[in-house]
């Protein structure tokens, strides 16, 4: 059975840093394209970042270019997303998905499988 668990949210004053881990089960990681997605109330869901299937490559929304890192660690059947200079806006529910054999343009993938989500919560 496919399965995504994030790990790591939680309570973060402006200007902090939080590393989210997307732990996988059921199937290797490195085979999909791996979104982070995140959903603030009210607000429809964004993606965040994406790293593809094979190639590696990456891709950040504006509004968090040169704030996150996104990284896969094939070892562990993990991806992570390191997130510095965290802001008030960025509070929203964050939740990675899996898109299989998707390499270039992972922001364009058909996410298909979810994790629960993990509470981000940037306030003094």
């Amino acid at each position: 059975q496919v399965q995504l668990v994030e790990s790591g949210g939680g309570l973060v004053e402006p200007g902090g840093s939080l590393s989210l881990t997307c732990t996988a089960s059921g199937f290797t990681l490195d085979n999909y394209a791996i979104g982070w997605f995140r959903q603030a109330p009210g607000i429809d869901l964004e993606g965040v970042s994406c790293i593809g299937s094979s190639n590696g490559i990456t891709w950040y929304a504006d509004s968090v270019k040169g704030r996150f890192t996104i990284s896969r660690d094939d070892a562990k059947n993990t991806v992570s997303l390191q997130m510095n200079n965290l802001k008030p806006e960025d509070t929203a529910v964050h939740s990675c998905a899996a898109a299989p054999s998707w390499g270039n343009g992972c922001h364009e993938a058909p996410y298909g499988s979810w994790g629960q989500g993990t509470q981000i919560t940037v306030s003094s």
